[in-house]
């Protein structure tokens, strides 16, 4: 959990990943075809994010410690699939950084009056970027 009092301030944790250049060449070609980016997963949305160097992907074999908040521009993901995170968590920043923080409060209250399942084990929902 994020426990500074400006979300601005947290240090972020470093997590591995790996990107490989066949697949930075697939999204550049899906990219320039007008096509969309689907990240399934916060963490797969940070490596490619990570990835992202100037204009250029670039693919990376090592670790990341990119933190993703609102007024971060991103360059890579158009569309995440991820599950309900709990409140205070680097992932709900990201997902607020992906869609807005009013559209964050709606569908959490919507998932919350429809009894929704959060967290690893729960229901999922589809985000397109603001």
């Amino acid at each position: 959990p994020i426990k500074t009092q400006n979300i601005s301030d947290h240090k972020m944790h470093e997590e591995y990943i790996h990107v490989s250049e066949y697949l930075c060449n697939k999204i550049i070609a899906t990219k320039k075809q007008g096509g969309r980016v689907i990240a399934v997963g916060t963490t797969t949305t940070r490596a490619l994010e990570s990835c992202h160097q100037g204009k250029n992907l670039e693919p990376k074999k090592g670790y990341t410690n990119l933190y993703i908040c609102p007024g971060f521009k991103f360059n890579v993901v158009d569309v995440m699939i991820t599950n309900f995170h709990q409140p205070k968590s680097s992932l709900m920043v990201m997902i607020a950084a992906f869609i807005g923080t009013e559209a964050v409060k709606k569908i959490y209250q919507s998932a919350i009056n429809n009894r929704y399942r959060f967290l690893s084990y729960g229901d999922v929902t589809l985000l397109e970027r603001s």
